[in-house]
């Protein structure tokens, strides 16, 4: 039998199965998408109630320490304005007070009728440092929690957290209505029921997709759960829309398979590949600035694709494929050689300058990332107490022990290691006690409402003062006003990057930077300060003529 003939049948054979079989095939990975689809939104719902309690937590336990430190620990008149003042501050501190030893407040602001009786459980000798419990009371299913700060003299802080700490957005649009989370504190207490999930009559409870997540900080556990024929409605048009035209794509659907089976399977690979070898994969240095001084610090290097026709490719578009591909190893290698061929001889002239260079969680599987550390750097221009390697927070590290072994021994080398994007990802505020991390990295997230009085604006208060407790160094990302300086001023962050001082800058656009910064030629903090001391005054006249 000849090759076309094998092959005419063989598309014939193709031609039927597509003719009658289009729609089980669509309707069932459409359905299937639907369904890993609300699975994947019920671990975001849960990850999200999660690290809204673990902040929340954190933040009242902060105010209640620091508190327990300035000794405000009586219900004296000056101690009751002090709790005032932190209940003024705080985005989900209802109420702050005093309880006896026997758990009966003593005082409460904002008061209100006590009655005597006991807020919290009878403290004995056994009793946590940190206590957290629930009341009756609450607001649409979500209680109104307790947390407690044993001090000195026998008596605790305490602290009512508002029901509105949790009342969170359950979910995408097409699944509002049909989503339940629970929230619960241990085993058994309840803190917050939010959703519900309108099973209709007869709807058998097989349907529910549940989902579990839990806080690496506290007995929190987060259960999610959504009714399946809900999600199954993200697909419903595409579902109408394949069955009317999939009898009159199938010869389309044939003709494309046809050809895909004919292009070489390595194609993309190849061009990948080739990529690599041609080192198209370039270094951009994002310089870090001292906002205090105008100093250069140092700079992050981010990874760029310079393709040989002079085409840019951001890193949204072959990043995911590098990482699981497992390119993204070599190319970091590469990427470390270029650095020191480009940068070496400014780092080697100027020592207090640091490279930050990011790393992805595969990279702490095995100790390859320490050989290839320690070759590149040791002897080279850039000195191993010159470079920082990023730990992104955005992927997990699936196991935690032997990336914290990998990181001692980074450590031991003299490299510093920092967590980036710090309250957006999976580990949470966990990675930076279990990892022993030496620089934390505040988000852009976090940062870009800096100045505002919302919550969102707390959370980077909160980082910055669990980093400066941890001993850690900090380092502001995407800093993009000045209004957003000055804020970063007021909590004691001296480092950060971003547009305000600079876009990330092939290797030679970064020398003259430096050298600028170096020798004085330039100091881009002292001409933000200049501009606007320029614009007050000029502001000052205005306000004062109308």
């Amino acid at each position: 039998m000849s090759r076309r003939y094998t092959s005419f049948i063989r598309s014939l054979c193709l031609a039927l199965i597509f003719s009658l079989g289009p729609l089980i095939v669509a309707n069932y990975v459409l359905e299937n998408f639907a369904l890993q689809q609300a699975k994947q939104e019920a671990r975001s719902i849960g990850e999200r109630f999660i690290t809204r309690s673990e902040l929340t937590i954190n933040e009242v336990v902060l105010e209640l320490q620091s508190l327990e430190t300035a000794g405000v620990v009586t219900c004296r008149r000056d101690h009751l304005d002090a709790l005032r003042e932190v209940v003024s501050k705080s985005a989900y501190m209802e109420s702050i007070g005093i309880a006896d030893a026997s758990g009966k407040p003593m005082c409460l602001v904002p008061s209100r009728s006590l009655r005597g009786k006991p807020i919290l459980t009878m403290l004995d000798d056994g009793a946590p440092l940190i206590g957290i419990g629930m009341t009756d009371q609450g607001y649409d299913s979500i209680k109104k929690a307790i947390i407690s700060l044993r001090t000195p003299n026998g008596w605790r802080l305490f602290s009512e957290v508002s029901p509105l700490a949790l009342n969170i957005e359950p979910g995408p649009e097409y699944l509002r209505g049909a989503v339940r989370t629970e929230v619960r504190l241990g085993p058994e207490t309840i803190w917050a029921t939010v959703g519900s999930l309108n099973l209709p009559e007869g709807e058998s409870d097989t349907t529910i997709i549940s989902q579990t997540s839990l806080s690496t900080w506290y007995p929190l556990v987060a259960r999610v759960d959504i009714n399946g024929y809900a999600a199954l409605s993200l697909v419903g048009r595409l579902q109408i829309i394949t069955a009317i035209v999939c009898a009159t794509v199938a010869v389309l659907f044939l003709v494309i398979a046809v050809w895909y089976s004919w292009q070489p399977d390595n194609e993309s690979e190849d061009e990948f590949v080739a990529a690599i070898k041609n080192n198209e994969f370039i270094p951009y240095y994002q310089p870090v600035i001292d906002i205090e001084t105008g100093v250069l610090q140092g700079c992050e290097v981010l990874m760029r694709w310079r393709r040989e026709n002079g085409e840019m490719v951001s890193p949204g578009q072959f990043m995911t494929y590098a990482e699981t591909s497992g390119h993204i190893f070599e190319m970091t290698r590469r990427l470390m050689v270029q650095i020191i061929d480009e940068v070496g001889d400014l780092y080697e002239a100027t020592p207090d300058l640091k490279i930050s260079i990011n790393l992805f969680a595969g990279h702490f599987k095995d100790r390859t990332i320490v050989e290839d550390v320690g070759e590149l750097f040791q002897g080279s221009p850039i000195k191993l107490e010159q470079v920082v390697l990023e730990v992104t927070e955005r992927q997990p590290l699936h196991d935690i022990n032997a990336a914290k072994k990998i990181i001692a021994e980074l450590q031991a080398m003299g490299v510093r290691i920092a967590l980036d994007d710090v309250g957006t990802g999976h580990g949470g505020l966990a990675y930076l006690q279990k990892l022993g991390m030496d620089i934390v990295k505040i988000d852009k997230m976090f940062v870009d409402p800096l100045g505002q009085e919302t919550s969102t604006a707390r959370i980077a208060d909160a980082i910055v003062e669990l980093a400066e407790n941890l001993g850690m160094g900090i380092i502001a990302e995407g800093v993009e006003t000045y209004e957003q300086i000055l804020h970063l001023r007021k909590l004691g962050v001296t480092a950060a990057q971003g547009y305000i001082f600079a876009a990330p800058l092939p290797g030679d656009a970064f020398l003259k930077f430096a050298e600028e910064h170096e020798t004085g030629t330039r100091n881009i903090v002292a001409e933000l300060d200049r501009n606007y001391e320029a614009r007050q005054e000029e502001a000052q006249p205005a306000a004062a003529g109308s």
